[in-house]
């Protein structure tokens, strides 16, 4: 039986189908036609009419949004037995009519009409993970598009990256600034006595919010696990540097910090006017990779910073990016950053990821909660479950499990030892891509150059014209949008480079194995076969992906190229 405010079906007719049940019941089908046909009409109830009323008034719903929501509900009741809280499956329904294209004044149109996630799933009474759920059955009842379906599964990769870095930034920043165990709360006080020094809790608050509105910014890195990582170690470098500037340092700064330096205990110790570089002791500490760190701060994070800076949503010091945790600034900061923050979720439809710093997060969303007033190493009884939910789900949306094809299982890091997280897999991943790329260039070796220039026609020059055609394509494919173009570009010529060392090295040596098995037969008309090098950079290119941002985005590089996936398989056999 159903649970809910459905109506149960009679004994005969069999029931529609049901959706939202764990167990999928596999039918017959020559018999689906017959079932369907005697499906009984099947309405929503008065008490579900009510209740979609009340939610609709309580986030103040547009009467286009609400008639369309209501209609599409009525419709899957009519097909499926929607199991569950009927709660949740409206909300399903609001979400869908909400994230539609609304006509505005300036743009011509908007996705969505600025109706807040989260603010939807706390009045229906659900939590993220279980909203998740709901969604990936409604989707495929109502036969939703396939790119309103990619968003929404970015989306959730959104939500397991940032639940994922959370577990990772508690320990970090507990490693890098004091545990506030004798903070007290403070109280609310005139306008002129509110500028005081900020805490060790408001920094944590600043930070997280201050990374996530970054993460938020960069769409192409948002759902990155190596490069949001990075993204948040580059937050907490720019963070640590300003608060050794702050004259109640010492209420700050982990005197145990291995990044500290040594005069840093001295009474008489006066910080630089330019903030040290801690990313190298971070990233030793803390699974990181340095190049890819540095890179990460030097071409996003400060050009990022600096542009808050431009737009007066950060106060302090704009030639170095310092100040922002003065008293006579701090406050406004973090008011102005929580602000742009918000406006940023209402516009794009993204879960408010400021509840991970909640009391309420397990609510929020069925996984974690705030746990720095824990005490440093403690594991509170009520946080067990938490863990066990969050993972639960990270098994099941396979969201970010490493995988491999055919045998290459053995190349990936083992998780079933306790210390291997999914932070430290996918590091652990790209550094091996790093190893097997250091000392080569984007070019031919010396070797592979005599090679080709030995073949009664040297194919050196088509092979540089035909790269260099892939990647105009990869680059055209891989800019979301003109405001972060520059961005993309970045990234998608480093994961290019990248793909073009792998590419030669893989190259020469096929080469050498062919001349090897044929002798000095020529090797021009193998090398001339315009598919077998596509494919070859194609395969190249997924390596590169599926190590940055795993589990990869196959088969969108066959896809760009063109590349039959018959030859992309037997060339993959080479590699």
């Amino acid at each position: 039986m159903p649970s809910g405010g459905d109506q149960s079906p009679p004994p005969s007719p069999p029931p529609p189908a049901a959706a939202g049940s764990e167990e999928e019941e596999e039918e017959d089908d020559d018999d689906g036609e017959a079932e369907d046909s005697a499906q009984p009409t099947r309405t929503p109830t008065p008490q579900t009419q009510q209740r979609f009323d009340e939610l609709c008034c309580r986030l103040n719903m547009d009467e286009a949004a609400r008639t369309e929501a209501w209609d599409s509900y009525r419709s899957m009741s009519e097909s499926y037995t929607l199991e569950g809280n009927d709660l949740h499956w409206l909300a399903c329904a609001l979400y869908v009519a909400c994230r539609k294209s609304v006509p505005t004044v300036s743009k011509g149109t908007a996705e969505g009409n600025y109706v807040s996630l989260t603010r939807l799933l706390r009045c229906s009474e659900q939590s993220l993970i279980e909203f998740f759920n709901k969604m990936k059955k409604w989707e495929e009842m109502a036969n939703l598009p396939q790119d309103f379906r990619e968003r929404t599964e970015r989306l959730e990769r959104n939500f397991t990256v940032s639940a994922v870095i959370f577990k990772k930034y508690e320990p970090i920043f507990q490693d890098i600034f004091k545990y506030p165990q004798e903070e007290q709360p403070r109280q609310q006080r005139g306008r002129k006595q509110r500028r005081q020094p900020c805490t060790v809790s408001e920094i944590f608050h600043f930070c997280w919010v201050l990374f996530i509105y970054a993460k938020g910014n960069f769409p192409m890195i948002s759902d990155d696990l190596v490069n949001s990582y990075h993204l948040l170690l580059c937050a907490l470098d720019l963070v640590y540097g300003n608060a050794l500037q702050c004259s109640n340092r010492k209420e700050l700064v982990n005197p145990n910090f291995k990044g500290l330096s040594e005069d840093g205990h001295a009474k008489d110790f006066k910080p630089s006017s330019d903030p040290p570089c801690v990313i190298e002791k971070l990233c030793s500490l803390h699974d990181g990779l340095v190049l890819e760190a540095k890179g990460i701060k030097e071409h996003f994070w400060k050009p990022y910073i600096r542009r808050l800076y431009e737009k007066k949503l950060l106060k302090g010091k704009e030639e170095n990016l310092t100040g922002f945790l003065e008293p006579g600034n701090f406050g406004e900061n973090l008011k102005a950053i929580n602000k742009a923050y918000e406006e940023y979720v209402l516009t794009v439809g993204n879960f408010d990821e400021r509840v991970f710093l909640g009391e309420d997060a397990e609510e929020e969303m069925g996984a974690l909660s705030r746990s720095l007033g824990a005490g440093p190493g403690a594991e509170p009884a009520e946080r067990v479950p938490m863990k066990s939910i969050l993972q639960q789900h990270l098994d099941k949306s396979k969201a970010l499990r490493i995988s491999t094809p055919l045998t290459a299982v053995r190349y990936i890091k083992d998780n079933s030892s306790p210390c291997v997280t999914p932070v430290s897999a996918a590091t652990h991943s790209l550094s091996r891509l790093h190893t097997m790329l250091a000392g080569l260039r984007n070019a031919p070796s010396e070797r592979l150059g005599q090679i080709l220039r030995t073949c009664c026609r040297d194919p050196t020059q088509a092979i540089a014209n035909r790269l260099k055609e892939m990647y105009e394509t990869y680059s055209q494919h891989s800019q979301p949008d003109e405001e972060f173009s520059n961005c993309a570009k970045e990234i998608a010529s480093r994961h290019f480079r990248f793909a073009e060392m792998l590419y030669y090295k893989v190259l020469e040596t096929i080469i050498e194995q062919e001349q090897k098995r044929l002798g000095d037969m020529d090797l021009s008309g193998i090398l001339e076969q315009d598919a077998f090098h596509r494919s070859l950079l194609a395969c190249c290119l997924e390596v590169v992906t599926f190590s940055y941002k795993p589990p990869g985005n196959f088969p969108f590089i066959t896809e760009i190229f063109d590349v039959p996936l018959y030859h992309f398989y037997k060339v993959f056999l080479k590699i």
